[in-house]
């Protein structure tokens, strides 16, 4: 059997992956655990080769692991493996910490009530999964719908610009260290109520309080990357 058509872990009655499913999931966790390494080249033709399939499913996967910060197209080289770094994450960290608790009491001024219930139903959803990937893009959604009523804002653009650029540190952290998945869905849950109260001083408080916890993760697990890559080499 192909490689591009393995089934999907689990119960054998599982859809079967599509050959991109296959290969965007195995090169972006590829890259997370450090067996791509930043800098490297990611040439179609010999990951189509390696994955056991075209180079169409693997340009698309190419294209996606661009969006979301794990890979970038040099003039010369090609596709790259980009770095993840101490220095880029504490820079993209401390503008959330300086602009989220501004938003956060902007967003409680406009509240919506479909707006807490489609972050609990999102709530809901990261509880259930143990799927990283998935769980990223919840959390994505989670604090978007909360802040939906400010979406128009120039404050949200630049947020979501921060977090997108965080998406892939968020998914290294959680790669490195699951358990931290179980702590940020009851630190959701406090949000939440926070929300719902509209308590202003204590969602500032805890929104930074989120942000350390999670860079704190984060540099931990760049650094544990970092001396595994060291010892390979």
């Amino acid at each position: 059997m192909s490689s591009a058509s393995a089934s999907a872990s689990g119960s054998s009655g599982r859809r079967r992956l599509t050959a991109y499913q296959y290969a965007i999931e195995t090169l972006r966790t590829e890259i997370l655990q450090g067996k791509l390494k930043a800098g490297d080249r990611l040439r179609q033709d010999d990951l189509a080769r390696r994955l056991d399939m075209s180079t169409t499913p693997v340009r698309e996967a190419l294209r996606t692991l661009v969006s979301e910060g794990l890979v970038f197209f040099d003039v010369h080289r090609g596709a790259v493996v980009r770095g993840l770094t101490i220095d880029d994450v504490n820079e993209l960290y401390r503008l959330r910490k300086t602009l989220e608790p501004m938003m956060a009491e902007q967003a409680m001024a406009t509240l919506r009530e479909e707006d807490i219930a489609q972050a609990e139903a999102l709530h809901l959803e990261m509880v259930a999964t143990s799927d990283v990937v998935k769980w990223t893009e919840l959390n994505q959604a989670f604090h978007a719908a909360l802040w939906a009523s400010q979406d128009e804002s120039r404050l949200a653009h630049l947020i979501k610009t921060l977090r997108d650029a965080s998406g892939p540190y968020i998914a290294l952290s959680l790669y490195m260290r699951p358990v931290h998945v179980d702590v940020s869905n009851q630190e959701h849950q406090k949000m939440l109520d926070e929300y719902r109260a509209r308590d202003v001083t204590a969602c500032r408080r805890h929104t930074v309080d989120h942000l350390d916890a999670t860079l704190h993760i984060i540099i931990k697990a760049i650094e544990q990357t970092e001396a595994e890559a060291a010892n390979h080499n």
